[in-house]
């Protein structure tokens, strides 16, 4: 391999933990060079509270990574996530003024239009993402070159997030001295890292559970329908346990993460785990099936929201591919068979996928996400884009 191989980097900044992944650019394929994880401060929830906090924990995960891949990093990619991320459908309209075939361009300035809705104070663009093209009325065209029409609306889901907050973690990333090559929304990211172009043609979801927020992009092809956080993540499965179990928090996270199941069945129900008593008390013994009966119900909660919205996309008999879940919060034993049962398709943990030499220890949900960054790292300094587009445009147009 070249020493001066090109460097793809991904920064993920999660309210638990924060997870750097630094790949080379190795003649046309991805190699793992190193990695870093710290625990994450700044954030209050999934909101960044301490921009200066954030900036030493940035400094502090890079510099783990490039201890271990010998390598200096100057420009990283960054994922965006947390309760401010919502999805919205909305169109671009071109008037030609007389039919004509549509180009390439045609279609790529439509979906720039899109652009110019006007949004709520404090609301940016983060990503936008073609779903179809309009055709004097006729919809639901994905490739319209060489169509005639004199009127062309491309319809497109756009990502928002607050722009105070988008900038402030920008910033927080470039006083630690790092430039920023792209901002992305985190499931797309490890989407990115683990779901093939078949995955997508036949329709899959990505959920990445998070300690504070729980994010979902619903894929049908090319298009994206949904790109939304949910109000329900692996913050509140460890207070329904302290609360259920009366410990304190800390102590429900280690319950969970020993003996929990998000499913009843899986586990030795009828055993007994030893719960932790406040105050220097001797420990007591709680049935294992109270531990899961409190994570099967809040598990349970959270795949119901997420068949809510996507039956209002029209999507929840059509993900023959199903959901794959990422994220730390999908390790809770049991997550897939509830998502397949509340869900009725089949579920899977996300794996990164297509790195040389991977690591073992780093092939779980938890870190598909920093995977998936760093591989959108290298795709855009392959394509050499200097401007925000989303891998649904890029595969729109340019296939």
């Amino acid at each position: 391999m070249p020493d001066k191989a090109p460097l793809a980097v991904g920064l993920d900044l999660g309210s638990a933990f924060t997870r750097c992944m630094i790949l080379a650019m190795d003649d046309g394929r991805l190699r793992y060079l190193g990695h870093g994880e710290v625990a994450s401060t700044g954030w209050n929830k999934s909101r960044l509270a301490d921009q200066q906090a954030l900036t030493s924990c940035v400094q502090a995960v890079v510099r783990r990574a490039e201890f271990e891949a010998k390598a200096v990093v100057d420009a990283i990619v960054v994922g965006i996530g947390g309760s401010g991320i919502d999805g919205h459908n909305i169109r671009g309209i071109y008037e030609f003024g007389r039919p004509r075939p549509v180009t390439i361009e045609d279609m790529a300035y439509a979906v720039e239009r899109s652009e110019l809705v006007r949004l709520e104070e404090d609301r940016m663009i983060l990503q936008l993402f073609p779903q179809d093209f309009t055709l004097d009325g006729r919809s639901g065209k994905r490739y319209p070159r060489g169509s005639t029409c004199s009127r062309l609306e491309a319809n497109v889901h756009i990502v928002t997030a607050s722009e105070h907050e988008h900038d402030s973690i920008v910033a927080a990333v470039q006083q630690a001295s790092y430039a920023v090559e792209e901002t992305v929304f985190e499931p797309v990211a490890a989407a990115y890292a683990c779901m093939s172009r078949d995955d997508r043609n036949r329709g899959a979801a990505v959920v990445d559970i998070g300690m504070h927020s729980t994010e979902v992009v619903v894929y049908d092809g090319e298009a994206v329908l949904l790109a939304r956080s949910l109000p329900i993540s692996a913050d509140h499965f460890t207070r329904d346990v302290a609360v259920g179990l009366t410990v304190q928090y800390d102590d429900a996270e280690r319950l969970k993460i020993e003996y929990g199941c998000a499913i009843l069945g899986l586990t030795s129900d009828n055993s007994f785990i030893e719960v932790p008593s406040p105050d220097g008390r001797a420990p007591r013994e709680a049935p294992r099936k109270q531990l899961n009966e409190i994570l099967e119900a809040r598990a349970e909660e959270l795949f119901i929201h997420i068949g809510s919205e996507l039956v209002t996309i029209r999507m929840d008999q059509k993900l023959l591919e199903g959901v794959i879940l990422s994220g730390g919060g999908a390790l809770l034993n049991g997550m897939c068979d509830m998502a397949e049962r509340v869900l009725n398709c089949p579920a899977r943990n996300a794996l990164p996928a297509g790195i040389l030499d991977f690591p073992d220890e780093l092939a779980t949900p938890a870190w598909t996400t920093a995977a998936g960054l760093a591989k959108y790292s290298a795709r855009l300094k392959t394509k050499r884009e200097n401007q925000r587009r989303s891998p649904g445009l890029m595969g729109m147009l340019f296939r």
